[in-house]
């Protein structure tokens, strides 16, 4: 990465969702998804965001994308300010920002043939029709290592990788600067999770392009990203570069996470397991830090005062009262 300006930046994101009962529909709650979140991508950068279900992270990636409005909050992509745009202005920038969904069946029109689906892109910009969109399709075919003679099969008539592998063709058509990957291996085999994995890998490399990359697995997040935020009922409590994140974990939350990955190696040493009860209704979340209520080290300020990401190393972030900047709590 030669240009230290991040290319993504998200500030103060917040999304709320009305929760509405009665015959008038009348507001009657709030669910906090996104409560406050704030990162950077930078360019040639992947960025892994990991937490529980629940915690807001795909609704982070749908807000960044404007496929949902967000309620407050700033987004700025290549230093413009995408966040109060209107559908007309958004359409050139969204030429920079393509996304992987989760469930590539879902994703994909089943009465489109695999070489439309991925066209569709290009003609809807009015970048390539006729020939030249079929060269450009069959190249992005055997760049995600699919035949180009599979263009016309449709999307039932492949694997679940290989449909994956579809959908990536498709987000790489118009050259993005961005893709969000939201849990693209989870729906899929682990013989081919890997294969996807390097598949998106080796793309970076070849077209220096940014992922924001949503996943479970925290093995997944370590192979393919430089730095990994973790999330928490909406907000994001620590974020560092991924090599420090998984030696020194700071929060107490992160370190749970961390705990809680299955080790072949039975006498591998284990961090201590240090979370207790259930992840808390995000229609009503607990005052000061959301995660007291299962934070074995919790005391009275972390009740009553919301911590800020503060600094507890080189590009090491952590929300929680516990952390000086000298090391994690006893």
């Amino acid at each position: 990465m030669t240009d230290q300006r991040p290319l993504l930046e998200v500030t103060d994101l917040v999304k709320h969702y009305a929760v509405r009962g009665g015959i008038l529909r009348r507001r009657v709650g709030t669910v906090h998804a996104v409560d406050g979140v704030s990162f950077s991508v930078g360019k040639g950068e992947t960025l892994g965001l990991v937490g529980e279900s629940g915690c807001g992270k795909s609704t982070v990636a749908r807000s960044v994308l404007r496929l949902v409005e967000p309620s407050s909050g700033a987004i700025r992509l290549n230093g413009t300010d995408i966040t109060g745009l209107s559908k007309a202005e958004m359409r050139p920038h969204r030429r920079s920002m393509q996304i992987v969904f989760q469930d590539p069946f879902a994703s994909l029109n089943p009465r489109m043939t695999a070489g439309d689906i991925v066209g569709e892109p290009l003609a809807v910009h009015g970048l390539a029709t006729g020939r030249a969109q079929q060269e450009r399709v069959a190249e992005l075919f055997g760049q995600v290592g699919l035949r180009a003679d599979q263009m016309k099969n449709y999307p039932h008539q492949f694997s679940g990788g290989q449909r994956q592998r579809i959908c990536i063709a498709r987000a790489l058509s118009l050259g993005p600067s961005l893709i969000v990957c939201d849990e693209p291996v989870s729906a899929l085999d682990v013989s081919i999770q890997a294969q996807v994995i390097n598949l998106l890998i080796d793309l970076q490399r070849k077209n220096d392009f940014s992922y924001l990359f949503i996943a479970h697995d925290l093995a997944v997040v370590a192979h393919i990203s430089h730095r990994v935020a973790v999330m928490y009922l909406g907000r994001i409590v620590e974020i560092a570069d991924k090599t420090q994140l998984f030696a020194n974990p700071r929060h107490p939350y992160t370190q749970a996470l961390l705990a809680s990955v299955p080790v072949a190696d039975p006498k591998a040493k284990k961090l201590a397991p240090m979370i207790d009860g259930d992840v808390p209704s995000p229609i009503n979340p607990p005052s000061g830090c959301a995660f007291h209520t299962r934070c074995r080290y919790a005391m009275d300020r972390c009740k009553a005062e919301r911590p800020s990401l503060a600094q507890a190393g080189e590009g090491h972030e952590v929300a929680c009262w516990l952390n000086d900047g000298t090391g994690r709590p006893e």
